[in-house]
Parts: C-alpha cells; sequence; structure tokens
C-alpha cells in the first residue's frame, strides 16, 4: 500500500502543538477532578496484597512519588506503582463510548514525571489534558472491537496516551510527540484473560502502560525514531490490536486540540466494572419499591452483546465468582450485593461478602437475554426483572451511566468519594482533607511537590 505524505501521527502533533495556551475551564475542571480520584484510589489501595507484590517485586528508589508510601522511587516504579493501585480497585474514571479508563494511566505518568523533570503545575495539567484526550479519541476508531480481539483498551491505548502525554509536558517537537507514539504503539500491551479467574493482571494495565508512555517520550526526545505511519500503515495499530484494516480516523482526528471528548470523563460510584453499574442501581431501585426478596424465584435482564463475553459468561462463573477480583467482573453478583447491601463499594467486594451464601444464592437466580437494539457502547443501561412466587414481576430500567454525562457525579460527591478512599486507605479526614487544599493548588506551581502524599 502506498504510505501518505502526512500521517494520522504527524496531524495529530501539529493539532496539539497548535493549540492554544489556555485549556476550556471544562478541561481545567477534569484534570483536577481525575487527580482528586486517582490520588484517593492510590491511598485506598495501599496496603493491598497485589501492592506489596508490586513493591516486593522490584520497586526502585528515587525521586518520585508513590501515593501513601513514605520512600521515593524512580520514575517507572512510581507509574507502575500509582496506575496499579489506582485502577486496582476498579473504581476509577471511565469514559463512555470505549469504555477507557483515562485517569488511572495518565495521572500516574504524569506524576512521576512532572516530578522527575521539576516541571510545572501548567505543565502537568496541560499533559494531563491532552494524554486523557488522546486515549478517548482512540476510543472512537473501532468501537468494540479491540475488547473482541482479546486486548484491554486501558492497556494498549493507555501507552499511547501516556507516550502523549508526557512528551506534550515535557515540550517535546512534533517530530518527537509523534516519534513517541510510534514507539509508544510497540509497548503497548494488556489481554484480557484476567477474567476467567480473577488474575491480578488488569490491575497493573495503567502502571505498565503509564511507565511505557514515558519510557517512550524520552526516548523519542533522545533521537529514537517510531513509525510514522502508526495508525494508518499495512501493520498499523488497530491491525495489531482490533484486526481491522482500512480504518476511518476522521472522527479521531476531528477537532483536536479545540473540542475535547475527555471533558465528559466519567467517575464511578460503585467499585467494580463500569457496565455493571446500571444494574446495581436497578436493584437498589427494586429494593426502594418494596420488592421481597424471599419472594424471588427468577431475575432475568437484558443486556448488550458487546459486554457478555466479559460480565456474563461463563454465566455459572459469574454466578460464583472464585474471589473479590473476579467479583467486580460479574453482573449476577453486582445485582445480588445491590438488592442484599444496598451497595457495591469497596467493601462489598472483600471476600467474606463475595463468599457469603445469600449473596450466591441470589445472584444464582440472575440471568440474561440479549437486547440487539441496545445502545453500547455510546451509553452504559441497566435492566432487572424479578419473577415472584405468585407470577409477578417487578421491573426497572435505566437508560444510562450514574456519574457519567447524562447524570454527572456532583463536585461534593467526587470529594466525598475521595475522603472516603483516604480513610479505607488508613489517612486521617484531617490529613486527607489538607492533601486536598495541595492538590487543588498544583496548576498553579512553579513546581510540582508531592511530599504531602506520602506516608
Amino acid at each position: 500500500m502506498s504510505l501518505p505524505a502526512i500521517s494520522v501521527s504527524q496531524r495529530m502533533a501539529a493539532a496539539y502543538a497548535a493549540m492554544p495556551a489556555a485549556l476550556p475551564p471544562a478541561m481545567n475542571t477534569l484534570c483536577e477532578s481525575v487527580l482528586l480520584d486517582v490520588v484517593g484510589l492510590c491511598v485506598a489501595a495501599r496496603h493491598t496484597d497485589y501492592m506489596q507484590a508490586v513493591l516486593q517485586a522490584g520497586a526502585e528508589s528515587g525521586a518520585c512519588t508513590m501515593i501513601g508510601h513514605s520512600q521515593g522511587y524512580n520514575v517507572a516504579s512510581a507509574a507502575l506503582g500509582n496506575g496499579t493501585a489506582a485502577h486496582g480497585e476498579d473504581y476509577d474514571d471511565t469514559y463512555e463510548g470505549g469504555p477507557v479508563h483515562a485517569g488511572v494511566v495518565i495521572i500516574p505518568a504524569l506524576l512521576a514525571t512532572a516530578e522527575q523533570h521539576q516541571l510545572s503545575g501548567a505543565a502537568l495539567v496541560r499533559g494531563i489534558a491532552v494524554g486523557c484526550e488522546v486515549m478517548c479519541r482512540l476510543c472512537v476508531v473501532a468501537p468494540k472491537r479491540v475488547h473482541k480481539a482479546g486486548f484491554h483498551p486501558t492497556a494498549v491505548f493507555g501507552a499511547l496516551g501516556a507516550a502523549a502525554g508526557v512528551s506534550t509536558a515535557l515540550g517535546l517537537d512534533e517530530t518527537q510527540w509523534w516519534n513517541a507514539l510510534g514507539i509508544a504503539g510497540s509497548m503497548a500491551s494488556g489481554i484480557i484473560e484476567y477474567l476467567a479467574e480473577g488474575a491480578w493482571t488488569k490491575r497493573m494495565h495503567p502502571g505498565w502502560a503509564a511507565q511505557a508512555g514515558y519510557r517512550a517520550a524520552r526516548m523519542a526526545h533522545a533521537g529514537f525514531t517510531g513509525p510514522r505511519t502508526l495508525f494508518d500503515g499495512e501493520h498499523g495499530f488497530f491491525h495489531a490490536f482490533a484486526n481491522s484494516d482500512d480504518c476511518d480516523f476522521t472522527a479521531m482526528l476531528a477537532g483536536t486540540g479545540v473540542d475535547w471528548l475527555s471533558a465528559d470523563i466519567a467517575f464511578k460510584p460503585y467499585a467494580c466494572g463500569t457496565m455493571a453499574h446500571p444494574y446495581i442501581d436497578c436493584a437498589r431501585r427494586l429494593m426502594q419499591e418494596g420488592l421481597a426478596l424471599d419472594q424471588v424465584v427468577a431475575i432475568e435482564c437484558d443486556t448488550a452483546e458487546g459486554i457478555v463475553h466479559r460480565l456474563w459468561e461463563p454465566l455459572a462463573a459469574k454466578r460464583n465468582p472464585l474471589n473479590g477480583y473476579a467479583a467486580k467482573f460479574s453482573i449476577p453478583y453486582a445485582i445480588a450485593v445491590g438488592l442484599l447491601r444496598n451497595d457495591a463499594g469497596l467493601v462489598e467486594y472483600e471476600e467474606s461478602v463475595v463468599q457469603d451464601p445469600a449473596v450466591r444464592a441470589l445472584a444464582a437466580k440472575v440471568s440474561y437475554r440479549i437486547d440487539p437494539d441496545n445502545p453500547y457502547p455510546r451509553q452504559f443501561t441497566g435492566h432487572v426483572r424479578a419473577r415472584l412466587v405468585d407470577g409477578s414481576v417487578r421491573e426497572a430500567r435505566q437508560g444510562h451511566f450514574r456519574g457519567g454525562r447524562d447524570e454527572p457525579m456532583s463536585a461534593a460527591s467526587l470529594e466525598e468519594k475521595y475522603v472516603a478512599n483516604c480513610i479505607y486507605g488508613g489517612w486521617s479526614q484531617e490529613h486527607a482533607r489538607s492533601v486536598l487544599a495541595r492538590l487543588r493548588a498544583l496548576p498553579a506551581a512553579a513546581r510540582v511537590d508531592l511530599q504531602s502524599l506520602r506516608g
């Protein structure tokens, strides 16, 4: 095939180089929100078994902060650790239309970069904005196909987003910028086989992408080259990760540097897979309306075909998740805890709850049918239909993701979530609020200082 005179990567680089110095107010708000959410999540996860494994596996000392830990670490260790912690409980940000979790890749990558290179708060925020935006824009090229090919979009898009964000924060020129993306394309990885038995690999995907993006940007800055035709070449990114050729990049490029898709990034009210959330809301609504659980014979849900292989099948395993992490990707389990416990927070995915016979017995009654008209991935929807002993039916539907663009999480609710996560991880409320004030002051800082996030 003939190669383009100006590639997609080059067009992206030119657009971001030419974007206005001032970000739109909505993006400044978004950057503050994802920073706040990620810090709280990192604190919540800091003592978990998977984070202890990451630390013991070879975290190396340096000048960068791993949130909630007193020691300093090098850039790669800090990015990997913070990305793993932020995504570890699946309680992080999400982008409807992906789904992809941008903040838990981009914040760890940019915080480590800012500390290592003594960047200003303005450079940090600009890098966060571009990194999140690139991840979200990648979602519009081949919707659902990356998952179907067996890859985790957050992982593979994350390496490119981190490279873009770090390159922007460091002030790389256009050629270095698109070279960084090309290099990151060969660093991108992350398969979804964790779904089989609740293995921990999904947890590390954002951290791996964060440190890969940093390395890609630094290599490009040093003169290392990557493929100019990362996207539009015969062996390009979506050919590899989505089994797709002849992709249309029009939507991905439209309005680059001017219009910001990532301003609509959503925040989770529950600590589990995004598409389960509307089902939990439906379950809780039925209980509020007086549903008697001892009268429930069966529960059938309408669902999108695109989420069946991740959140519904194999159905026997989803009804009986092996552990707390496997439960996070089970809609039957999510409905059961929503009905029985009126929540699906961090506590609901602790092992004692997951092994509760009452939860498992209720989850065993849940089944699904595919709705061919479901709007996924444009919208995440929920539906719960409970059939009772007397033959009557109680039903609830929800056509949107609570916390998303149709019902955004308020600033007060996001702050409340941050404080609760910090307390869960062992910080006092006073310390959490002290750190919050420092986080809000970062954009105006002459130099990013994260010492308050240690310990």
